[in-house]
């Protein structure tokens, strides 16, 4: 289905500025429709004037829909439509004619044309199915009233509300949540029984009817919470366009208000309200949930900051080489782990940024393990990465780089080191790496890694899937097992040796 922003520039000569105004509107329809009980469409005239073309569609919530198909992207000339051309060409709202016949359902279309500083820009058709029709109850009347204000204030073009902070429309509160009809004194006319539950949340005993709303919410927060600011009484009196929450008695309530002008005089006011308890009970324990896991984390790093700091005292107090030699390697492992809890600590959820863990762990071993004579250096990216993968790659790479440090080199020797990453989507069908997956078949996205250094390379007859080195052992085991990849070492092209790693990122 075409978009909005393609139906207009294809078939309209609107301006920039009169797109954003159809995107604030259909933004903020889907009130309309639910109180007028009618399926929305809008129409805009094409660049020749001789059509109009669909450019946006709505259903109501609370009532059968008239359309059974998708409108948005038809073409109607001008002339089949009497109530769209007089809509159009009067800037008036159309009702006259008789109802519709659409596969034997009776449906009532009415035009409103929808106006922005002076000019009209299309017509919104209000199309209401009326095989249903029945006495109207009071809920229903405030509804249909409700609907007729805004209708005019839309042929006005004094709705939506230019300059209006921009409300989030997946967190406001809809029709059905609840809704209060205020006069033009913020006195409440009407509460439907979900708005009176809502407020009773709240810890309101009486009746809403009759009561100035905001001063009725003003009086239901509690002291404690200092005083009321004077806003939140007249956003809740509905004297500006707003959305809040109130919280009071453990109950939370979101509040949306909207200025009704249907004759450019101000004659009151919609307030939408919605109990969002439960909601903010989640986000609140989701935050704690959160909150706790990055202070494990960090207190995870300061333990094994501790521990590579005891070892680190050991292995100076060492009279045997060999002994100094494994518990520095044993220091530089746990502070390869030590470096993904601290960036797990910073974060907000499970996910890490992985080339800041890659520089820090390459920093930490040329600082451990070497005096400057090897030049190491990172390209490519890894992406952001989980914390299970994170954590077993940060000891891969520690281990990779500092086995080529040891062994690749002389004492003397210096040469390069470079750790490189390409992330990405597999190739179809596969092919172009090596097919041998722990998991079967190949993961539909990868990441490829490389160690790669021109030093002396690897001895003849040496099998790296067989030695027992213990640096290689424990990059078999997290390449192979935990993380459900491939490990290779190869010859370098030009001399040195190359490792290759194929790593699933699910």
């Amino acid at each position: 289905m075409p978009s909005l922003n393609e139906l207009v520039r294809r078939h309209t000569t609107l301006t920039g500025a009169d797109v954003e105004w159809l995107h604030l509107l259909v933004s903020e329809w889907q009130l309309l429709s639910d109180l007028s009980f009618a399926d929305l469409v809008l129409w805009i005239p094409t660049w020749d004037g001789i059509r109009y073309v669909s450019v946006a569609q709505m259903r109501p919530n609370t009532g059968p829909t008239s359309y059974q198909d998708d409108m948005v992207g038809h073409l109607v000339p001008r002339g089949r439509r009497p109530l769209l051309d007089a809509a159009y060409d009067e800037g008036r709202i159309v009702r006259e004619g008789d109802p519709e016949w659409r596969e034997e359902v009776p449906v009532r279309v009415e035009s409103i044309p929808v106006r922005r500083d002076g000019k009209v820009l299309g017509v919104i058709a209000r199309n209401t199915n009326l095989l249903t029709v029945r006495t109207p109850s009071r809920l229903e009347l405030t509804y249909l009233q409700s609907a007729s204000d805004l209708a005019q204030m839309i042929a006005a073009g004094t709705f939506p509300f230019p300059g209006a902070e921009q409300t989030d429309m997946d967190a406001a509160p809809r029709v059905g949540d609840g809704l209060i009809r205020l006069d033009a004194e913020g006195v409440v006319t009407y509460a439907s029984p979900n708005a009176l539950s809502a407020y009773h949340r709240l810890g309101l005993t009486t009746d809403l009817v009759g009561s100035h709303l905001g001063r009725a919410t003003a009086e239901l927060v509690p002291p404690n919470r200092g005083k009321v600011h004077e806003s939140m009484v007249k956003m809740a009196s509905g004297w500006a366009p707003r959305q809040t929450e109130v919280e009071a008695q453990g109950g939370v309530v979101t509040l949306r208000t909207i200025p009704l002008k249907p004759k450019g005089t101000p004659t009151g006011s919609l307030v939408l309200c919605r109990d969002v308890t439960e909601l903010r009970r989640r986000d609140r324990e989701l935050m704690t949930k959160d909150a706790t896991i990055r202070e494990i984390h960090h207190r995870v790093k300061n333990n094994l900051q501790t521990v590579a700091a005891l070892l680190r005292l050991q292995s100076r107090r060492m009279d045997s080489d060999a002994g100094r030699a494994a518990l520095d390697e044993a220091v530089r492992r746990v502070g390869s782990i030590a470096i993904v809890h601290e960036t797990l600590s910073q974060a907000l959820d499970e996910q890490v940024a992985f080339d800041e863990i890659a520089d820090r762990v390459l920093a930490m071993v040329m600082e451990l393990s070497q005096d400057g004579r090897v030049a190491t250096r990172r390209s490519g990216s890894f992406g952001i990465l989980s914390a299970e993968v994170a954590t077993p790659l940060a000891m891969i790479l520690t281990e990779l780089t500092q086995n080529a440090l040891e062994h690749a080199f002389g004492p003397s020797a210096s040469g390069n080191l470079e750790v490189s990453a390409l992330r990405g989507r597999a190739p179809v069908g596969g092919k172009g790496w090596s097919d041998s997956w722990n998991g079967g078949a190949r993961p539909e996205e990868y990441l490829l890694i490389t160690v790669q250094d021109d030093g002396r390379g690897m001895p003849e007859g040496f099998d790296p899937q067989q030695a027992g080195n213990l640096g290689l052992q424990i990059v078999r085991t997290l390449a192979t097992g935990e993380l459900g990849g491939t490990f290779d070492m190869v010859a370098a092209p030009g001399g040195g040796t190359k490792v290759v790693l194929e790593i699933p990122v699910r």
